[in-house]
């Protein structure tokens, strides 16, 4: 049967020497009957499932925090973020042992005779090549920054981002390439679809194999089991980060509600930001710039009207948790101002560094009655960790850009995350 990309490629490539075919390449070197096209697909099914959801949530991460011209996100509802982050994490974690499992079943394949028959066939196998190279490199590196350790020498979020659209070109490069091994595997047991295009040695082959499943060191059961097992023991023990209810289990977790200063988990302390200083300092002030500039001492900040929102911080790394905040609205301090209801604003971090001491808040946010600029956590005034004397708290927004010891507000361009 030829395939469209062989039509299109070109005829067959020349057989490699058959002196070759050792080791691995040996004919019939892996005989375990669970490497077939059925496992193969089915497990494909639900690994592209999880990397299209992990690219989808991942896209809306990156959108928010590099928000071109034509991109709003709303304020509400507040857990939005907190569901799609959380979801991309959790779903990512549990695809590191589907992953697993997926290379398990296909192994056989990249030792397969001969290496690349057709051009077709050699895109396909390049497909490969680049495939389990992303999402390996996705996979390794989202661990790697959940955990919030850095071996590598490049910046996780470019990398990160980019390795996402490598990998989506490989996943629809190779499932084209291989389009009727995956139908022949989704197709039912036993029907004529679940061998078409198949030679008749293939097909006598292939009941063969489909009746060794069961009969095999490890059956198909088996095989099923231990994968759904491994998938969900990463998920419950990691997912407590998020869902608070599975936090006694989650012993994995990086991150636990609750567990912190003030009952917050926090990320960059006020020793890692260098604010232990200029944060106490008696002349503090905030700087809001606009028609009616203001400088804003602590005292000034708690003289406008005081308001508590229930609000959870909802970081990248996937963890949030639930804290009431209370402060003035960042609405009635930008009107003080002589700034318009809705106006963008960048706001600004005394600290000196880091990739997030400045953010935008946009129209949506700017607007919002539950964006405030939060004074006390949970009740207390805030620990030096969770932005002493004033930070940001805005409803379902990262927590990277949940700005903390604000220094600075000054009004931002009119098409800037809007």
């Amino acid at each position: 049967m030829t395939r469209p990309l062989d039509r299109v490629l070109g005829a067959r490539l020349p057989d490699p020497p058959d002196a070759l075919r050792r080791g691995p390449l040996a004919e019939d070197a892996f005989p375990s009957p669970l490497h077939t096209e059925r496992r193969a697909s089915r497990v494909g099914v639900w690994l592209g499932s999880g990397f299209v959801i992990c690219f989808l949530t991942g896209m809306v991460s990156h959108l928010i925090q590099q928000p071109p011209s034509w991109f709003v996100w709303p304020a509400g509802p507040v857990w939005l973020y907190r569901v799609s982050q959380g979801t991309h994490v959790m779903v990512g974690l549990a695809l590191i042992p589907l992953l697993l499992v997926k290379l398990w079943t296909v192994y056989p394949k990249l030792f397969s005779w001969p290496p690349a028959a057709t051009p077709a066939k050699a895109v396909g196998r390049l497909s490969i090549l680049v495939l389990v190279g992303s999402a390996v490199f996705m996979l390794v590196t989202g661990l790697l920054n959940i955990a919030q350790w850095y071996p590598f020498g490049f910046s996780f979020k470019t990398a990160h981002y980019w390795t996402g659209w490598v990998a989506v070109g490989a996943v629809l490069t190779h499932v084209g390439s291989y389009a009727p091994q995956i139908r022949r595997g989704l197709a039912r047991r036993g029907t004529a679809a679940s061998v078409a295009g198949l030679a008749p040695a293939e097909v006598d082959r292939a009941y063969a194999q489909t009746d060794a499943e069961e009969e095999g060191a490890v059956s198909r059961r088996a095989f099923v089991t231990t994968a759904v097992v491994a998938t969900g023991a990463v998920a419950l023990t990691q997912w407590g980060q998020t869902i608070s209810p599975l936090a006694q289990v989650s012993v994995l977790a990086p991150r636990i509600p609750g567990v912190g200063p003030q009952g917050l988990p926090v990320n960059q302390t006020g020793i890692t930001a260098g604010v232990t200083e200029s944060a106490v300092d008696p002349a503090f002030r905030l700087v809001v710039e606009g028609p009616t500039p203001l400088s804003l001492s602590l005292a000034d900040l708690q003289a406008f009207p005081q308001h508590t929102e229930r609000l959870p911080i909802a970081c990248v790394e996937g963890w949030s948790a639930n804290a009431e905040w209370t402060g003035p609205r960042l609405r009635d301090v930008l009107a003080a101002a002589g700034l318009p209801r809705g106006a963008v604003v960048h706001v600004e971090s005394i600290q000196t560094g880091g990739s997030y001491r400045v953010s935008t808040v946009s129209r949506p946010h700017s607007a919002s009655d539950k964006t405030l600029l939060a004074l006390q956590l949970n009740g207390q005034v805030l620990d030096i960790d969770h932005g002493y004397p004033v930070r940001l708290i805005a409803p379902n927004r990262p927590g990277a850009m949940q700005t903390k010891w604000l220094g600075r507000i000054a009004p931002g361009a009119a098409g800037v995350g809007s």
